[in-house]
């Protein structure tokens, strides 16, 4: 401000009241000072504002780059924000920076709600990051009802029940569910792949494991489906990563895709519309989770008596070219 004031030979405390739009200045002072605070390339100092503010009108939200899933969601948040009369500030989770020191960081800055991205993380985690936080939290990406943080899922059991129909419309029997146990919503899909089997009277295969939910795991998957008598006739992937690992290594086993097995995942991430992939798969849509996400955390911020809610977001089945008619065989 003390630039523009010497830029255009008037005080301080005049360029303050333009700027802050405040009464007190003529209208062609107003036009001289905004003019020549976008001549100088004048930004107003969110920080110090934030300050001034009684109430601030920052989301804080952790996510991890890693995740294929995440940044469109955060993406959608902005927009979402912006929309309520709220900014969107980020904190990274990574290998060297852990959850709490992310949570810390945005509660540093004084933000109204913080949102954690990510289906891994425990309850007992978010449980402690309440017990310690001033402000809302909300956790997006799995989780189910509770009486301490707001919930954003998808509705992850209906998704796979979508893949499971689409198959055995296809003419699939023996239809085999591969996922990581340990994947934030991995109970919730294995109860939809479960559920929608036993509605068709099939039989269930199961593939669960102990570890990563990534594109290794899923290659790891297809080699112990490959060492089997006899291979299934489709598989159901808990997530695109998986179904991914599987693809490399059954189509260089020799397997075709569709021709001989059908494959299907879950997440729609960007890779799946690829050609040479075109990836049969749920889509849980990022704009409607981010919308979900800063829609809850707004509500418990201006609400402080709201109490926590659980928003699933349905989802869609998004059918390319890894899916067809059941071989003959």
């Amino acid at each position: 401000m003390a630039d523009i004031a010497a830029h255009l030979g008037v005080s301080r405390q005049l360029v303050s009241l333009v700027l802050r739009d405040l009464p007190g200045a003529s209208e062609a002072t107003r036009t001289r000072v905004r003019d020549a605070a976008r001549e100088l390339g004048y930004r107003p100092h969110a920080g110090a504002r934030a300050l001034r503010r009684t109430r601030s009108a920052d989301l804080g939200v952790v996510f991890s780059p890693v995740h294929a899933t995440e940044p469109e969601i955060v993406q959608a948040m902005y927009d979402a924000a912006a929309a309520k009369g709220y900014h969107v500030i980020l904190a990274a989770q990574t290998p060297s920076r852990s959850l709490s020191t992310s949570v810390d960081e945005l509660l540093s800055h004084r933000c109204a709600a913080v949102v954690v991205m990510g289906a891994e993380v425990s309850h007992r985690e978010l449980r402690a990051i309440v017990d310690r936080s001033p402000v809302p939290i909300t956790n997006v990406g799995g989780g189910n009802r509770n009486s301490s943080y707001d919930v954003v899922r998808s509705s992850g059991d209906i998704g796979i029940s979508l893949a499971v129909d689409h198959l055995v419309g296809l003419g699939h029997r023996r239809v085999s569910f591969l996922n990581s146990s340990t994947m934030g919503p991995a109970r919730l899909r294995l109860e939809g792949y479960r559920r929608a089997m036993q509605e068709h009277g099939l039989e269930l295969d199961v593939v669960m494991w102990d570890g990563e939910h990534d594109e290794q795991a899923g290659a790891v998957a297809a080699r112990g489906l490959l060492a089997r008598p006899e291979l299934p006739t489709a598989v159901v992937a808990g997530n695109d990563q998986i179904a991914f690992g599987l693809l490399q290594v059954m189509l260089r086993a020799g397997v075709r895709v569709p021709q001989d097995l059908s494959v299907t995942g879950f997440d729609d991430i960007r890779i799946a519309s690829v050609p040479g992939v075109e990836l049969t798969t749920v889509r849980q849509d990022p704009a409607l989770m981010g919308a979900a996400a800063v829609e809850l955390a707004v509500r418990r911020v201006e609400s402080p008596k709201s109490p926590p809610a659980l928003r699933s977001v349905e989802n869609t089945l998004v059918v390319r070219a890894s899916t067809g008619t059941v071989p003959a065989r």
